[in-house]
């Protein structure tokens, strides 16, 4: 049996673009349009539009809507102002991950932005744990489409577009723009390390909307180019932004993932007594930022050592267009984590040696 995969609204514009398409999380996705390094490139230079329509998007209303989700997310939301947007990961009792997500305060109901890969797991999740609350779930995923604007121009850009100066709207803040009765959230925030936007609109809205971003194949945006998710990993990875199924999974909890800012200890969640355990414990391993001598990438799973001891692996790896380096995100054990350590990655039999280095790699310029 063959299995449908999910398009996004801008399907047709991919391929009328000349896009390489593939499957992702059970979606078309491009992962390329003139390059990977040349999008990276242009990205980190001007201004690059990513489809991130295969992402989840899920509604969260009702009058137990706050509560239930400060239980079921490790940031707190208790008073949360509207137009904010919180990092936060949802767990599972022993600590977990079963997601990283994105959870906005709308003025009468929640939003929240999760992993394609994941939709299903963090719908059952949240339909279990509010069963006997008001709390309604909505997943507005398919109805909708969200593109991410990325890159040191991409503010003016949108100020000539749309006459919007957006300038002084927060990273992590967001303002919902109203086009008749269909409505547009635009957020500051990415996933590249540059400043930029994210932008949920009605699927409807796309033809008429994206096209402006883009441009076409035949006359295409001066400023404006398409990007793919080949560059939007080496992008995150030089940023040193985790991605779920590789720095964080079901065997990894917060603390570990090296991402305890977006956990609060203090309040009651799902997973909180397991942390505060471990916390007191102390961790085993930790995730470091790696430098490797050489040109040679290490991939995720590669085993990495202290002398002859393994002491972790490789989760994330990539040559970058930046820097001109190796770099590579790893689990490692504790007492090899400090910076300056000198370690060693096997790629393909071979030991390379490498640093434990500060992360990110990348800092954008202010």
């Amino acid at each position: 049996m063959i299995n449908t995969l999910f398009k996004t609204p801008l399907h047709d514009i991919h391929v009328n673009m000349g896009a390489k398409m593939v499957e992702f999380a059970g979606w078309e996705m491009p992962v390329q349009f003139s390059g990977i390094v040349e999008e990276h490139n242009h990205t980190r230079t001007a201004c690059s539009v990513f489809d991130v329509s295969h992402m989840g998007r899920l509604r969260i209303a009702g009058n137990d809507a706050e509560p239930f989700l400060n239980h079921i997310c490790t940031r707190n939301l208790s008073g949360a102002e509207v137009g904010r947007s919180f990092y936060s990961h949802i767990c599972r009792e022993d600590g977990g991950i079963l997601d990283d997500v994105i959870v906005s305060r709308f003025a009468d109901y929640w939003g929240i932005i999760c992993n394609a890969s994941n939709r299903d797991k963090i719908l059952a999740w949240l339909g279990k744990h509010s069963a006997g609350k008001d709390v309604r779930i909505v997943d507005e995923t398919v109805g909708t489409a969200m593109v991410a604007c990325q890159g040191p121009k991409t503010l003016d850009i949108a100020k000539e577009l749309t006459g919007d100066d957006l300038s002084t709207l927060k990273r992590y803040h967001f303002v919902v723009r109203e086009v008749g009765p269909l409505q547009i959230v635009i957020y500051r925030s990415g996933y590249t390390g540059e400043d930029g936007l994210e932008i949920v609109l009605p699927a409807p809205l796309v033809p008429f909307l994206v096209p402006r971003l883009f441009g076409t194949k035949e006359k295409p945006h001066p400023v404006i180019r398409p990007a793919g998710l080949g560059a939007r990993d080496t992008l995150r990875i030089e940023a040193a932004m985790p991605l779920y199924g590789h720095e964080l999974n079901e065997d990894v909890d917060s603390l570990t993932a090296g991402q305890a800012w977006c956990v609060d200890l203090k309040k009651d969640f799902i997973g909180a007594d397991a942390m505060r355990g471990l916390n007191e414990r102390g961790l085993t391993r930790k995730l470091v930022g790696l430098e490797l001598e050489g040109r040679r990438i290490a991939r995720q799973h590669f085993a990495v050592y202290r002398g002859e001891q393994a002491v972790g692996e490789v989760t994330s790896g990539t040559l970058s267009p930046t820097l001109n380096k190796s770099i590579a995100m790893a689990f490692v054990a504790a007492e090899a984590a400090s910076e300056g350590s000198s370690l060693e990655v096997e790629v393909s039999g071979k030991r390379i040696a490498a640093k434990v280095v500060k992360m990110p790699f990348y800092k954008r310029p202010r």
